[in-house]
């Protein structure tokens, strides 16, 4: 999710099979690759604020990322490559990659074969066989590997969570979920490229996000149907993008991702036998980390939205009326899911995010891919 990039294998071994060993002066010590939009607004605010773990290095090669992280995180070690990363292995404990897509797969190999755990921003890879190979290699040298997918911890996903948990829909019937943004122009860059190699667009972009949000809601998907479209002019990848999953239970779930959407429609249409839930809006957390907040001591209040961006709960009638429930919002928590590297770190437990979950997710936009090419429905499986 950054512009940051790296490259260079390992330059010795370090860590070790299961729980890492704690860093010594204060937890476990961390490498970050990467110090563009993944980096610095979410990796290194968040790792900084969890106890337990140390931000000990930054890598990035731009000068003016250098300057940043260094005043950001004082006393921050920053080095502008990852073989110098790599050449320090033994003297860490985790490294995070949130350089550029491309990337995300040799250098997370090159962690593993340095003995180092390894956080992998979304997406883990451009494929659930890469992703797959990845999770092989991690489970043979006995080390933690993980897809930071962090909307799993946005405040309206949590609340739909509780709703299934207390029953409150009834059977499931139809799940919709909208990444939706208003962007008529390009900002360019290898986001919206459409060099297959960058794996680039919305279907690897924010579609990586809903996908993982369905299938961690509703379990595996056995066929998906997609249409994936490049409206602005000058772009090169896809900005427009539906995805039509159908899941092994017979939920079948809706999902948008887009940049040309004028009118943002409900986040969140959750359709069940005995009522709906529709909630508007996006969690507070990302707009709150952009302006510099921080969570932790003195931020009580994180997460937490105001009661006029409540979802609402009811049947047959429209919340835009009024119509239904208002659902307290329960607060957005991404400190959590490093609180939960931690926890995996230290006791060797299961991530809060596996590959193998993320090689899921990925079998699904593999699918959605070949399925907007072709037009016609894939099975799951078919698309590898």
């Amino acid at each position: 999710m950054n512009s940051d990039s790296g490259t260079g294998g390992a330059g010795g071994t370090g860590g070790t099979g299961g729980a890492a060993p704690d860093g010594g002066s204060g937890g476990f010590r961390v490498g970050l690759i990467g110090y563009g939009l993944a980096g610095s607004v979410f990796h290194a605010p968040l790792i900084a604020a969890t106890d337990g773990l140390v931000l000990d290095t930054v890598v990035t090669g731009n000068p003016d990322r250098q300057r940043q992280a260094a005043a950001e995180h004082p006393g921050v070690r920053v080095v502008a490559s990852s073989d110098a990363l790599f050449e320090r292995a033994a003297e860490l404990d985790l490294v995070v990659i949130a350089s550029p897509n491309k990337t995300h797969v040799p250098l997370a190999r090159a962690a593993l074969e340095a003995g180092l755990p390894v956080v992998v921003d979304k997406p883990l890879a451009a494929t659930a066989a890469e992703a797959e190979a990845l999770a092989g290699l991690a489970e043979e040298r006995g080390l933690l590997l993980s897809a930071f997918q962090n909307r799993r911890w946005d405040n309206d996903f949590r609340t739909v969570q509780q709703l299934l948990a207390d029953g409150a829909l009834g059977t499931v019937l139809r799940f919709e979920s909208r990444f939706e943004r208003w962007r008529p122009q390009p900002k360019g860059g290898w986001r919206e490229s459409g060099d297959p190699a960058e794996i680039g667009g919305l279907l690897y972009d924010l579609g990586s996000h809903v996908v993982d949000q369905a299938l961690a809601l509703f379990g595996p998907a056995t066929a998906v149907y997609a249409e994936a479209d490049v409206r602005r002019p000058g772009a090169e990848a896809d900005d427009d993008t539906f995805i039509a999953v159908t899941h092994a239970n017979g939920v079948r779930s809706h999902l948008w991702v887009s940049a040309t959407t004028a009118q943002l429609g409900p986040r969140f249409r959750v359709l069940g036998s005995a009522a709906g839930y529709v909630k508007y809006g996006l969690d507070p957390q990302e707009a709150a980390l952009r302006e510099g907040l921080r969570p932790g001591a003195g931020s009580s209040g994180w997460g937490v939205e105001p009661e006029s961006l409540w979802g609402r709960l009811g049947a047959g009638e429209s919340p835009q009326t009024g119509g239904g429930d208002p659902v307290p919002t329960l607060p957005g928590d991404y400190p959590a899911y490093y609180a939960a590297i931690e926890t995996s770190l230290r006791t060797g437990a299961e991530p809060p995010v596996t590959a193998r979950e993320a090689a899921a997710a990925l079998r699904v936009l593999e699918a959605a891919r070949l399925s907007a090419d072709e037009g016609r429905t894939v099975r799951i499986g078919e698309a590898g």
